[in-house]
């Protein structure tokens, strides 16, 4: 159920992109790159300690969160989801 929650979440932040948020260039570039790393994650199905991908996307969250609070809190939420699988 996680792996699910995970994708749906995924789905939500790729909608919340689509309707084209003010973002710097650079930003729409990190949070797609962000957003292939935990799909490859979630299609690999990694569920090592020494993974970073929770590090990655919790450091995203702290860059969003002021200016772009909505995907602050899909990208909090994907960081519980990505928790609760033990990644």
């Amino acid at each position: 159920m996680p792996a699910r929650e995970l994708q749906e979440q995924l789905n939500k932040l790729r909608e919340q992109l689509e309707q084209n948020p003010p973002l710097s260039e650079a930003e729409r570039t990190d949070l797609h790159a962000l957003m292939q790393q935990i799909e490859l994650e979630l299609e690999l199905e990694t569920r090592t300690q020494d993974s970073n991908i929770a590090d990655t996307v919790n450091l995203a969250v702290d860059r969003f969160e002021l200016e772009h609070p909505t995907i602050a809190g899909t990208l909090r939420n994907i960081v519980n989801t990505l928790g609760s699988m033990g990644i």
